[in-house]
């Protein structure tokens, strides 16, 4: 019996069309895609079923509220499939593939997210080949994880960005090996890819205005920095820094906010602004008391991977310093 795979269109530029105001969000995607494969080879193929969200994302609109929308879909239907395909815009794709890895833990399923940077229904696109292959892995191959496919790359979800705004390879792993790639042959790194666990699939009600995001820059002044470590609404700060960890200690506005931040309890994860790199802490004297201040580590992880952890560990945990112990934790491949 062939394998069955469940397709969730989020909405993306895959199934966009042109209009007066720039491609944008168009139901009916299934018809065209059946269109597209009329003359295919079916055999090749898993069976499919396409359930089109009744509000196509542009997925630069996404706000977190969407991720647990996709995950409680993928929930809903876990069982009824071998696999799954989910269709996204290349914006926040890597957001939400990072978001899924930590509210779908334990899978013993493929979750393929992909998308395409030209639409399907234009005639020269990279939309078919990208979904006939992610069809294929999702339901021929041991992937038991959220991995993002994308122009013959497969990803792990947690390790992806976009790094290209127009090229057809628009998505790499900077941190991590790919799991694979697709050729004239279908390539697995089996010795990369997570084992099959035991589902726990939580969708989680996120609390959007929990986390930000500081970038440092030279010379940042005091107002912007208060303006978002002041602000008693967030919980958790994603701090992109210098090099390998470094922040301007001699900045005494930022490191004030930084410490008083820290004894009210909020989260600081220490990242890397660089696109390869892990934090080193104290590998410089510039940052060798952020520790004594309270500010962690993230690792080699990904922008996006920190984000969507950190949200959902405070969506799920109330105590900051149990959220900081498991921020330091490889959850599910997200962390070296």
């Amino acid at each position: 019996m062939k394998p069955r795979v469940l397709i969730i269109h989020t909405g993306g530029t895959i199934g966009m069309r042109p209009s007066e105001e720039g491609y944008k969000p168009v139901a009916g995607f299934e018809a065209l895609l059946r269109e597209k494969l009329i003359n295919s080879v079916h055999d090749t193929l898993p069976e499919f079923d396409l359930i089109e969200f009744e509000r196509l994302i542009d997925s630069a609109n996404l706000v977190p509220d969407d991720w647990q929308t996709i995950a409680q879909t993928l929930s809903e239907h876990y069982a009824d499939y071998d696999g799954f395909v989910v269709l996204h815009g290349t914006d926040t794709m890597a957001y939400t593939a990072s978001a899924l890895s930590f509210q779908l833990r334990g899978l013993n399923k493929p979750v393929i997210v992909t998308g395409s940077q030209i639409p399907l229904v234009e005639l020269r696109n990279d939309a078919l080949d990208n979904l006939i292959s992610a069809l294929i892995i999702a339901g021929f191959h041991p992937v038991p994880e959220v991995c993002v496919y994308f122009n013959g790359r497969l990803l792990r979800g947690n390790r992806s960005r976009k790094v290209k705004a127009t090229g057809l390879d628009a998505f790499d792993s900077p941190n991590f090996p790919w799991l694979g790639q697709v050729g004239i042959h279908i390539e697995l790194h089996q010795q990369l890819i997570r084992t099959a666990g035991t589902p726990d699939l939580c969708p989680t009600r996120y609390s959007p205005g929990a986390v930000a995001m500081l970038p440092i820059y030279p010379g940042m002044a005091d107002a912007q920095i208060q303006s978002i470590l002041d602000n008693e609404k967030i919980r958790g700060v994603i701090l992109q820094s210098y090099g390998v960890g470094n922040l301007p200690n001699n900045n005494e506005p930022l490191m004030h906010h930084l410490t008083q931040a820290a004894k009210a309890g909020v989260v600081l994860v220490n990242l890397s602004s660089c696109l390869q790199a892990q934090v080193i802490p104290g590998a410089y004297a510039c940052s060798a008391g952020l520790n004594e201040i309270g500010i962690i580590s993230g690792g080699d992880m990904t922008p996006e991977a920190a984000f969507t952890k950190l949200h959902t560990l405070l969506a799920t945990h109330e105590s900051s310093t149990q959220v900081s112990d498991l921020m330091q934790q490889n959850v599910c491949g997200e962390l070296d």
